[in-house]
């Protein structure tokens, strides 16, 4: 393992992480690959990190983006965390193909994690080689920009890599890694680790790091921990908001994939739907539909309610004290999440501060689409251009969307009935639609596509791809045809986990 030239000091590092206790991670440097080439780097993203794009454009800078040179300043390692995997307990999980290279000070003192995904072998592999194969590495580059182009909170894609080396699946596959940053790599489950081994002290430690880093206001309440663990409830239910309100399914909402920072992390069989219907599933590994479109709300309540037991005893010395007050809070989850989704659906249909209205509107249309199997993005992005009074071809290309129901013209009757009582002309209300309904998403099968296309050396679908989900909310004439829903033939119905 070489250690990298003064230049490399571009990396600000501060590694707070690792100053805590050893127990709470291994120190390993990530397993060097045999020839590691740049597929794409993030240059804007890393100039926000203050690092110098050009160097990471280097054949020093992939070797760094690989890991096979430590930059300066950086403390590698593994972290410790457990989880419950579909609603059963697992007491060590833990980074098994992840290495944290440490935290950098970016712009406006931003503190980010720099992870480095397919990084080798660590003591928390289980059996696995701790690498990954392109796909996962490809898919979760563009499927992360393009919730951060959404403006939704995430981790996100610094580079993507091949290794020279092949991975083993199902049959060989060439290798990758995914370079992320992200606020922290703290999880649910990395308390419930401590939690699991009565190590209150860890949970103690933990807990306050979490505080100092990510919610110092809490530090402030008469009861901190308490005010961390509603923090975290208020942070976790506007992010499921947001993914309901971009018809977006994570996939494998296991406590260890939840961000103690209200981040989306760890994107494995995640999707965003085509058709839409509330049970909607891609997963291939959640048979019984546990993680579906519809559940994620109160599987996140669930997660929180774990994370909640852990920090139990920071709470207060009365077990059933200590137990009413995060109870009250957890309790406030659904008004937290119903608040958030309801603003983000009224502003989706062009009805914003219309409350139940609007909110009765949304779910409505929402019961049509399910019927029909309208495409969830089409159906927003085209009524975002219908005027308030009718127009029979403006409709026509709405209503076509559901078959040509008569429920969805009884809808949109309905619909204009309450933009009538607001004072908001078209234009304006159309400009205000389109900045929340985005034109593009990352389809499922062009995901496929830009694979199978990098599978052969090309990477051209992967970069035109990021390059049009960076607008999400612009129309792009130029690229009209990565709008369009899959052919049957095109449908993909399962998504995989990157392991």
């Amino acid at each position: 393992m070489n250690t990298s030239p003064p230049h490399s000091q571009s990396f600000r590092f501060d590694n707070s992480y690792a100053r805590l206790p050893p127990r709470f991670y291994v120190r390993q440097n990530p397993v060097p690959v045999r020839k590691p080439e740049l597929i794409r780097l993030n240059r804007r993203l890393a100039r926000q990190l203050g690092i110098d794009p050009d160097m990471l454009e280097s054949p020093i800078g992939a070797e760094i983006l690989a890991g096979n040179r430590v930059p300066l300043g950086a403390e590698p390692l593994a972290m410790a965390y457990a989880g419950h995997q579909f609603g059963g307990f697992v007491p060590e999980l833990g980074d098994g193909r992840a290495i944290l290279l440490g935290e950098v000070s970016g712009e406006g003192g931003m503190r980010r994690d720099i992870h480095l995904k397919g990084a080798g072998r660590t003591p928390f592999s289980r059996g696995g080689d701790g690498r990954s194969w392109i796909g996962p590495v490809l898919r979760e580059y563009i499927v992360s920009e393009a919730m951060a182009a959404l403006g939704i909170p995430t981790t996100r894609a610094l580079a993507a890599l091949t290794t020279g080396e092949a991975v083993m699946r199902e049959h060989s596959l060439p290798g990758g890694v995914l370079a992320r940053v992200a606020s922290s790599h703290i999880r649910i489950g990395t308390f419930q680790d401590f939690a699991a081994r009565e190590d209150v002290e860890a949970v103690r430690l933990l807990a306050e790091h979490v505080i100092a880093r990510h919610y110092p206001e809490a530090a402030q309440a008469e009861n901190p921990f308490l005010a961390l663990l509603e923090a975290v409830i208020e942070r976790q239910a506007a992010l499921i908001a947001k993914w309901m309100a971009v018809g977006f399914i994570h996939g494998v909402m296991n406590t260890d994939n939840m961000s103690i920072a209200g981040e989306t992390i760890d994107y494995g069989p995640c999707a965003y739907m085509d058709s839409y219907h509330p049970d909607m599933v891609f997963s291939s590994i959640d048979r019984g539909g546990r993680y579906a479109y519809a559940n994620q709300p109160q599987i996140g309540q669930w997660n929180l309610s774990c994370l909640a037991y852990c920090l139990l005893p920071l709470i207060g010395p009365d077990e059933q004290t200590a137990l009413d007050a995060v109870r009250e809070k957890l309790d406030c989850f659904p008004d937290y999440y119903h608040a958030a989704r309801e603003a983000g659906f009224a502003a989706k249909i062009g009805l914003p501060g219309h409350g139940d209205d609007a909110a009765g509107l949304a779910d409505d249309l929402l019961a049509c689409m399910a019927d029909a199997g309208a495409d969830f993005t089409l159906t927003f992005r085209r009524l975002c251009d219908l005027p308030a009074r009718p127009d029979d071809e403006a409709d026509a290309g709405f209503i076509a969307l559901f078959e040509g129901t008569v429920e969805a013209a009884d809808w949109l009757r309905k619909w204009r009935q309450s933009l009538a009582r607001q004072n908001r002309g078209d234009e304006v209300r159309q400009a205000a639609m389109r900045a929340v309904n985005p034109a593009y998403i990352p389809r499922n099968h062009r995901i496929e596509q830009a694979i199978d296309a990098a599978l052969i050396g090309d990477y051209q679908l992967f970069e035109t791809m990021n390059l049009v989900l960076s607008r999400p909310f612009d129309d792009q004439p130029e690229h009209a045809d990565w709008q369009t829903p899959p052919l049957p033939e095109e449908i993909v119905h399962q998504t995989f986990c990157g392991t």
